[in-house]
């Protein structure tokens, strides 16, 4: 088997982005720079660190979006990722003030735990689950 070992955030407003991540999940995001070194705009790259390297998970980064952003009622073209929250409700709450939206709110995975779908600033849509056996 292969496994996924990076991510990618694609993003109009890469810096708007890294806010709203930082600001819901508390990632570690910084721009990339090449000392010296005037990158161009689709040249730009800004790491993301989302967890301790001694536990479960990926990094991956935001670059500026290279074609449209996604619209209402268009169906998702991308990898789907989904986030493990400790407090479903809490996350939710974090998006809505962080300029997201909740596309589906909390439903139960039996026997998984708790989901919903969210859009980050820039469109993109994202799940968020909340571990627990008792769902359902």
């Amino acid at each position: 088997m292969n496994r996924i070992i990076h991510f990618e955030i694609q993003a109009g407003d890469p810096e708007r982005a890294a806010k709203f991540y930082r600001d819901v999940f508390g990632w570690d995001i910084n721009e990339w720079v090449i000392p010296g070194v005037q990158m161009k705009d689709e040249n730009r790259f800004w790491y993301v660190t989302t967890g301790p390297e001694n536990e479960p998970g990926i990094n991956g980064g935001i670059v500026f979006r290279q074609g449209p952003a996604p619209s209402d009622g268009q169906p998702v073209n991308a990898y789907f990722c989904t986030i493990g929250v400790s407090d479903l409700a809490g996350s939710t709450e974090k998006v809505l003030k962080s300029g997201g939206k909740v596309e589906l709110p909390r439903m139960a995975v039996k026997g998984i735990g708790w989901w919903a779908s969210c859009r980050d600033t820039e469109g993109n849509f994202f799940g968020m689950m909340q571990e627990d056996p008792d769902a359902g």
